[in-house]
C-alpha cells in the first residue's frame, strides 16, 4: 500500500497516470451502473459490485492503492470457474445471468489488480461487456442516457490510455513548467476535449444508424415482464389471471388515433373472446384461419360483425364511424394484436396474420415480434331502441357455442330473473343486470387465496367484491340462464391520454374483461359490468411523467423499432420540408421583391420633386456607410493615438506600434523588413552607418519597453522614432 506523493508540483506524467486511473474507474462505474438500471440484476450481486466500486473509489480519492497479489488472482479466478457450475445449474438456472456474474466477478479482481496495460484493457473490455448485457435486458430510453455517459467516460479513458502509453514509451519526457496548477489546467482542458469528442462521435453514430438500411425490428421480441399478460390472452384464461397482470403498472401500448389531439374516445381494446365457460376458466375454440393480404400490404379482417355493420349502413344510412389508429406495442410476448371494435384491416410489415370467428387476430409471423402495427376499425354501434327490437331469432352457431353453461349454483339463474323480472326485451335484461353489478358489488384486485369450488357463486352471494374478471363472467354466466348469447372479452381500457405526444397510454393494469351479447340483425353488443374508478387530470408534478412516457414513446419507436418504414417516413418528411422551404422562399422572395418595385418607384417620385434635398441625403448615407466601413480602423487609430499618448498605461503595446511605424518608415526607404525577422537580423541588413546607428538606438529601447515592459523606455520611443525619420529623410536628400 502506497500513498500518493503530497509536493507542490505533481509531475505531468504522474498527473496522467492519475487520471487515466480515475477514468477507467468512471468507466467501469458508468458500466456497472448502465446494467443496474435495468432492474435484472439480483440484489446480492448489486450490493457486492457496490461496495467493491465504493471502496475503490474511496482509495483512489485517497490516492492510495491496494493491489491483490498475483498469486492469489489465479486461485480466485481458478475458483470462480468451479462456482460458475453451480451457479448455472442451482443458482441462476440461467445463462445469462451465471455470466453477468461471472463478468461482475472478474471486474472487481482486476480493479484491485491493476499492474499492466494489458489488466486495464481487459477492465475496459468487461465494462464494455456490461453495457452490452444492458442493452439485452432493457429497451428502455433509460439506458441512452447511461450508454451516453458510459461513451463520454470512454472516450477520455482510451485517450488519456494513449497519452500514458506515449509518454511512458518517451525517450525524452514532455517539458512542464514548475508551476503546480499544471496539472489542473490539464484536467480543464481535458475535460473541455472529451465532450467535444464524445458529441462528434454520437453525431456521426446518428447519421449511421438513421440511415443504413434496416431490414427489421424484431428486437428482443420474447422479452416480457413476466408470462402473466401473455397467458392472460390466450385461448384459456383461468378466473384471476386478469387480476394478476393488473398488479403491475408497466406500459404495454401507446396508441395514437387519427385526428385525435385531446384524447376523446374511451374505447375496449379488444384482445381475444372466450365461449366456453367450465366454472374456473374460459376458453375458445381453435378456430383460426389465416387472414387474406390486400393489394396495399394490409390484411382484411372479414368477421361477420363487419358484415353486420355494412349491411345495416347500407339499409339505414350512413352509420359507420371509421378510425384508423397507430399502435406501438412494447415486448410483452404475446402475438395478440389489440384492436379497437370493430377492426376491418390490420398492417405493420407482418408476413402472415391469423384470425377467429371471435374477432381475435393473431401473429403467425414467427420471424417478428408485435412492435408496431397499424388498423382500422368502425366503432359505430347499434343504439338502444333498435337493440330493444331485436327478437331472439338467434342463427344455431351462435346459440350452439354462446348459450352453452356448466352445472352452476341454483341461486344463479334465480338471481338473474330477480334482477332482469321488470325487463320485456333482452336488452333491457342485460342492461339491468350490468348496472345491478355496477353498483351493488365492490371492485378489489384481491384475489382468493384459496381454490374455490364455485368462484361465480362465491361472488355474487359470499365475497361480493373482485376485479373485471368475476363481474364479466358473472354477467356472462346470467345472460346466458336468460336465453341471451354472451362471452367474455379479455383487451384492455384506458383514458390514460399523454396530450405531449399524442398517445392513449395504456399500462398492463389496465388489463379488463367484459361482456358482449348477441343481437340478431345487429352482431355483438359491449357490456362492461365493472365499477369505474375515478380518472383524474395529470397536474403540477405530476405532469413529468408525461414527458418521461412521451421520451419513452420516442424511444421505443424512433429507436428500438426503428426499420425501413421509419426510414421511409424520415424521407418524405424530409423531402416535404424542403419543397415546402422551397416555395416558402419564393413566396417571400417573390413578396418582398415587389415590394422593393413599389418602393423604388415611389422614391423616384419623390427625389423628382425635390432633388436637392435627396443630394444631400445621398451624401450623408455614403458618408455614413464609409465611416461604418472604416469602424474598426478609426478605432484601432484612436486607441493608437490614446496609447502614445499614455505609454505607462501598456509598454509593450505602444513599444509595438511604435516600431511597427518606424519599420514602416524604413521601407519606404528602401529597406522593407521581412514577417520572419527578428529585430537584430532587420538591423544588420541596413547597410548605411547614418541609418543603422539611430535604428540600433531605436531597437535596444525597444526591445527593453516591449520585453522588459518599461514604461520610461515606451516614452522614449517617440523622440527615437525622430531621429529615424530624419535619418531617412537626409538619405533620401542625397
Amino acid at each position: 500500500m502506497s500513498s500518493a506523493p503530497q509536493a507542490a508540483a505533481i509531475p505531468l506524467q504522474k498527473a496522467i497516470d492519475f487520471y487515466f486511473e480515475l477514468a477507467l474507474y468512471l468507466l467501469v462505474l458508468t458500466g456497472f451502473g448502465t446494467l443496474a438500471s435495468t432492474g435484472g440484476l439480483d440484489l446480492p450481486s448489486v450490493l457486492l459490485t457496490t461496495a467493491a466500486l465504493a471502496i475503490r473509489g474511496y482509495l483512489l480519492g485517497k490516492r492510495r492503492l491496494i493491489v491483490i497479489s498475483e498469486r492469489w488472482t489465479t486461485p480466485l479466478s481458478l475458483a470462480y470457474f468451479v462456482f460458475i457450475a453451480v451457479d448455472y445449474f442451482l443458482i441462476s438456472r440461467n445463462f445469462l445471468p451465471a455470466t453477468v456474474h461471472l463478468a461482475l466477478f472478474a471486474v472487481i479482481v482486476r480493479m484491485f489488480s491493476l499492474r499492466r496495460e494489458r489488466d486495464a484493457i481487459m477492465l475496459a473490455i468487461l465494462s464494455f461487456l456490461m453495457v452490452l448485457a444492458a442493452a439485452v435486458l432493457t429497451v428502455d430510453s433509460v439506458f441512452f442516457f447511461c450508454f451516453a455517459t458510459f461513451l463520454l467516460t470512454a472516450v477520455a479513458t482510451f485517450v488519456l490510455m494513449e497519452m500514458r502509453r506515449s509518454g511512458h514509451a518517451a525517450d525524452v519526457q514532455a517539458r512542464h513548467t514548475s508551476d503546480p496548477m499544471e496539472h489542473r489546467r490539464l484536467a480543464f482542458s481535458l475535460a473541455r476535449v472529451f465532450p467535444m469528442l464524445m458529441l462528434m462521435i454520437f453525431a456521426w453514430a446518428c447519421v449511421l444508424f438513421f440511415l443504413m438500411p434496416r431490414m427489421s425490428a424484431g428486437y428482443l421480441g420474447g422479452f416480457s415482464f413476466g408470462t402473466d399478460l401473455s397467458s392472460g390472452f390466450s385461448d384459456r384464461v383461468e378466473l384471476g389471471r386478469i387480476g394478476q397482470i393488473q398488479q403491475s403498472d408497466a406500459v404495454v401500448m401507446h396508441i395514437q388515433i387519427d385526428g385525435d389531439a385531446e384524447g376523446r374516445y374511451d374505447l375496449h381494446w379488444r384482445g381475444v373472446s372466450l365461449a366456453n365457460f367450465d366454472g374456473h376458466s374460459w376458453s375458445n375454440p381453435r378456430q383460426q384461419f389465416i387472414l387474406r393480404r390486400e393489394p396495399d400490404n394490409s390484411f382484411a379482417v372479414p368477421f361477420l360483425q363487419n358484415t353486420l355493420l355494412a349491411a345495416r349502413s347500407a339499409s339505414n344510412g350512413p352509420r359507420a364511424k371509421l378510425i384508423h389508429y397507430r399502435v406501438l406495442m412494447e415486448p410483452v410476448g404475446t402475438n395478440v394484436f389489440f384492436l379497437a371494435p370493430w377492426a376491418r384491416s390490420v398492417s405493420g410489415g407482418y408476413r402472415q396474420l391469423a384470425g377467429d370467428f371471435g374477432g381475435a387476430v393473431y401473429n403467425y409471423d414467427t420471424q417478428r415480434a408485435i412492435s408496431r402495427y397499424e388498423a382500422d376499425s368502425d366503432i359505430a354501434t347499434a343504439r338502444p331502441e333498435e337493440l330493444r327490437t331485436a327478437g331472439t331469432n338467434y342463427p344455431w352457431q351462435i346459440s350452439r357455442i354462446y348459450l352453452s353453461l356448466p352445472d352452476i349454483d341454483s341461486r344463479v339463474p334465480r338471481l338473474a330473473q330477480e334482477i332482469s323480472g321488470s325487463a320485456s326485451n333482452n336488452f333491457d335484461k342485460a342492461a339491468a343486470i350490468e348496472h345491478y353489478l355496477r353498483t351493488r358489488y365492490g371492485y378489489t384486485l384481491q384475489l382468493p387465496r384459496t381454490e374455490l369450488k364455485d368462484p361465480i357463486a362465491n361472488f355474487l352471494f359470499e365475497r361480493k367484491q373482485g376485479h373485471c374478471e368475476y363481474f364479466a363472467s358473472s354477467m356472462a354466466v346470467m345472460l346466458r340462464t336468460l336465453g341471451i348469447p354472451s362471452r367474455v372479452v379479455n383487451g384492455f381500457r384506458s383514458d390514460e391520454f399523454n396530450d405531449i405526444t399524442g398517445n392513449y397510454v395504456v399500462r398492463a393494469k389496465d388489463a379488463h374483461a367484459w361482456v358482449e351479447a348477441y343481437f340478431p340483425g345487429y352482431g355483438w353488443h359491449t357490456f362492461d359490468p365493472t365499477p369505474g374508478g375515478a380518472t383524474a387530470v395529470p397536474h403540477g408534478w405530476e405532469r413529468v411523467a408525461l414527458y418521461v412516457d412521451a421520451l419513452s414513446s420516442f424511444w421505443r419507436d424512433w429507436i428500438v423499432s426503428y426499420d425501413t418504414s421509419h426510414q421511409y417516413v424520415l424521407g418524405q418528411t424530409a423531402v416535404n420540408g424542403t419543397r415546402s422551404l422551397w416555395e416558402s422562399s419564393r413566396n417571400w422572395a417573390r413578396r418582398h421583391y415587389e415590394n422593393m418595385l413599389r418602393w423604388a418607384q415611389h422614391t423616384q417620385d419623390r427625389i423628382e420633386q425635390s432633388p436637392a434635398r435627396w443630394i444631400f441625403l445621398g451624401l450623408a448615407v455614403m458618408a455614413t456607410i464609409l465611416l461604418l466601413a472604416n469602424t474598426g480602423r478609426i478605432i484601432g487609430w484612436l486607441r493608437e493615438t490614446w496609447l502614445r499618448a499614455h505609454p505607462e498605461r501598456a509598454p509593450d503595446q505602444v513599444a509595438t506600434i511604435w516600431y511597427t511605424r518606424m519599420a514602416r518608415t524604413v521601407a519606404r526607404r528602401g529597406v522593407p523588413k521581412s514577417a520572419s525577422e527578428t529585430p537584430q537580423e532587420f538591423l544588420s541588413r541596413i547597410e548605411d552607418a547614418r541609418l543603422r546607428e539611430p535604428v540600433a538606438r531605436f531597437t535596444q529601447v525597444y526591445e527593453s519597453a516591449r520585453f522588459g515592459n518599461s514604461a520610461q523606455d515606451a516614452e522614449r520611443l517617440s523622440e527615437l522614432y525622430g531621429e529615424v525619420a530624419s535619418a531617412t529623410k537626409g538619405r533620401r536628400k542625397e
